[in-house]
């Protein structure tokens, strides 16, 4: 069986690239010790600035984590808990290829932004 992958984005206007880099690195420390993903890491830069001798950097505020069907709602109760009062947006790609993509800035938002992606989950 294949997984859900979920790209999660920082889009606090208020913060700058470093500070939603501060964000994401503490959200990646946490999200390595559950042992419902399967893999979280960074989003590498396709287009990294010129002179950029590091191979390459990360984009800002960006994060993305594999996570099988059976753990999916559990990340996403997990996402709820550390981010229901943050701005984010949440891509979410099924096995089969269908995407859903939800945003949340409250904890109101992610209980709407919970429910649909159980349904998205449900409707296969």
């Amino acid at each position: 069986m294949s997984n859900y992958q979920i790209t999660i984005a920082f889009t606090d206007a208020d913060l700058d690239d470093e500070e939603k880099n501060q964000e994401v690195q503490k959200l990646l420390s946490q999200m390595q010790k559950l042992d419902d993903v399967e893999d979280v890491s960074r989003v590498i830069d396709p287009t990294p600035p010129e002179g950029n001798k590091a191979g390459g950097g990360f984009l800002p505020g960006l994060l993305t984590a594999q996570v099988n069907p059976a753990n999916f709602l559990k990340l996403f109760g997990f996402l709820t808990e550390r981010l229901g009062n943050k701005p984010i947006k949440l891509n979410v790609k099924a096995p089969d290829g269908r995407e859903i993509n939800v945003e949340a800035s409250s904890k109101e938002e992610f209980e709407f932004a919970w429910q649909k992606a159980q349904d998205f989950i449900n409707n296969k």
